[in-house]
C-alpha cells in the first residue's frame, strides 16, 4: 500500500497550477512561404489546361471548316442550324412533301398547271367560249375562267336562253335555235377572220353542235365536256333515254323541253369541218362513262381525253385537271393527213 502511494506525485496547489502547454503556431510568414509554391503550381496547371482546350477547340473548328461542315457547335434545337443539302439541285417548293411520287399524282406541279409561261398569242385563237349545260349558267365556270385568264386566254361564258341571269320563261322556248340564240348571236358578231374555241357541258353540247353547223368558219375547235355530242339525226333525248336518266333530276333551273326533243341536222361540210375533242368524266352519274364512250364510238372526235375521278361537274370537282386538259387541247396543233 505504501509503495503504491509513493508512486503518485504530490498534489499541486490550484493557485500555482500552470496552463497546459500549447502547440507552437507557425508564423504567417513561414506559412506563406511554405504553401505559396503549391498554389503557383496549381495555377500553372490550370493555365496549361485552358490553353490545351483552346487549341483543341481551334483544331476541331478548323477540321469542320475544311470538311465543309458547320462552324457552330450544336446547342439546343431552337438554335441548331439546318444541315447542309447534299444535292446541288434546285430547292424544293415549300408545299412539297418528301413522300415518293405516286402514279395517281399529276404530271405537273399544281403551280405549273396554270401554264403561266404559255404564249397564247401564237395560237390559232386564244379566245375560249364556255357553254353551260342544262340547269346551270355561266356562273358555274367561275373557277375555269380564272385559271384560263391567268394563263393568258380571253374567256367568255354564255348564258343560254332562260339560264343563269338570262331571265326568260323556259316554257316559251320552242326550238333549239331559240335556246342557243345567245351563243349564235355572239358568233355572228365576230369578225370574218376571228375564231374561237367552244367548250360545251352536258346539254350545251347540242347547242354547240348547232353553232358548229351554222358558223363553222368561226369555230377553231369544239370541246365536249361530258356533253351531248350527237350524230346527225339524233336528239339529246335519244341519248338520255338509253340510260333512262331524267333531265329534271339534275336541274337547278327548269330546262326547256323543246330543244331536248329536237333532232339535229349536221353536215360533213359544216359540222364535220370543225375539229372536235371529247373529255370523259369517269365518275359521272348523269352521263355515265359507257354512254360517253358510246357517243364517241358513234360520232368519233379527233381525240378523246379523260378526267379521272371527275363527276358530272368537273369545273367544281376537278378545276385544275380540267384547266390542264383545256390548255392541252387549245395548244394542240393540226395533224396533217399523210
Amino acid at each position: 500500500m505504501g509503495s503504491l502511494m509513493s508512486c503518485l506525485s504530490d498534489p499541486i496547489p490550484s493557485g500555482n497550477r500552470s496552463p497546459p502547454p500549447q502547440p507552437k503556431r507557425r508564423s504567417s510568414t513561414s506559412s506563406r512561404g511554405r504553401g505559396g509554391g503549391g498554389r503557383d503550381s496549381a495555377k500553372a496547371s490550370v493555365s496549361i489546361d485552358e490553353e490545351a482546350l483552346t487549341a483543341a477547340a481551334a483544331l476541331v473548328l478548323g477540321q469542320r471548316g475544311a470538311s465543309g461542315g458547320l462552324g457552330a457547335f450544336e446547342r439546343s434545337a431552337s438554335v441548331r442550324y439546318a444541315a447542309k443539302r447534299q444535292s446541288q439541285g434546285p430547292p424544293l417548293p415549300r408545299s412539297c412533301s418528301t413522300r415518293p411520287r405516286s402514279l395517281a399524282d399529276p404530271e405537273l406541279q399544281p403551280q405549273q398547271l396554270l401554264a403561266k409561261d404559255l404564249n397564247t398569242k401564237d395560237l390559232e385563237t386564244n379566245v375560249i367560249v364556255l357553254v353551260h349545260g342544262g340547269g346551270f349558267g355561266a356562273w358555274c365556270w367561275y373557277k375555269t375562267i380564272s385559271l384560263l385568264e391567268d394563263s393568258g386566254f380571253k374567256v367568255n361564258a354564255i348564258d343560254l336562253t332562260g339560264s343563269g341571269i338570262h331571265h326568260y320563261d323556259t316554257n316559251k322556248i320552242s326550238s333549239l335555235s331559240e335556246y342557243a340564240e345567245p351563243l349564235t348571236s355572239y358568233l355572228k358578231g365576230l369578225g370574218d377572220a376571228e375564231k374561237v374555241i367552244l367548250v360545251a357541258h352536258d346539254l350545251g353540247g347540242a347547242c354547240v353542235s348547232y353553232a358548229m353547223e351554222m358558223f363553222p368558219s368561226r369555230v377553231a375547235k369544239a370541246v365536249f365536256l361530258c356533253a351531248a355530242m350527237l350524230a346527225n339525226g339524233n336528239s339529246a333525248l335519244d341519248m338520255f333515254q338509253k340510260q333512262d336518266v331524267s333531265l329534271a333530276s339534275v336541274s337547278m333551273r327548269p330546262i326547256p323541253f323543246a330543244p331536248v326533243l329536237e333532232k339535229l341536222v349536221l353536215t360533213a361540210e359544216n359540222y364535220g369541218s370543225v375539229r372536235r375533242f371529247y373529255v370523259e368524266t369517269t365518275e359521272d352519274n348523269t352521263i355515265p362513262l359507257p354512254l360517253q364512250q358510246s357517243m364517241c364510238g358513234a360520232n368519233p372526235p379527233e381525240k378523246v381525253l379523260r378526267l379521272k375521278g371527275a363527276d358530272h361537274a368537273p369545273f367544281f370537282s376537278k378545276p385544275q385537271a380540267l384547266h390542264k386538259t383545256l390548255v392541252e387541247i387549245a395548244t394542240m396543233p393540226h395533224v396533217r393527213a399523210s
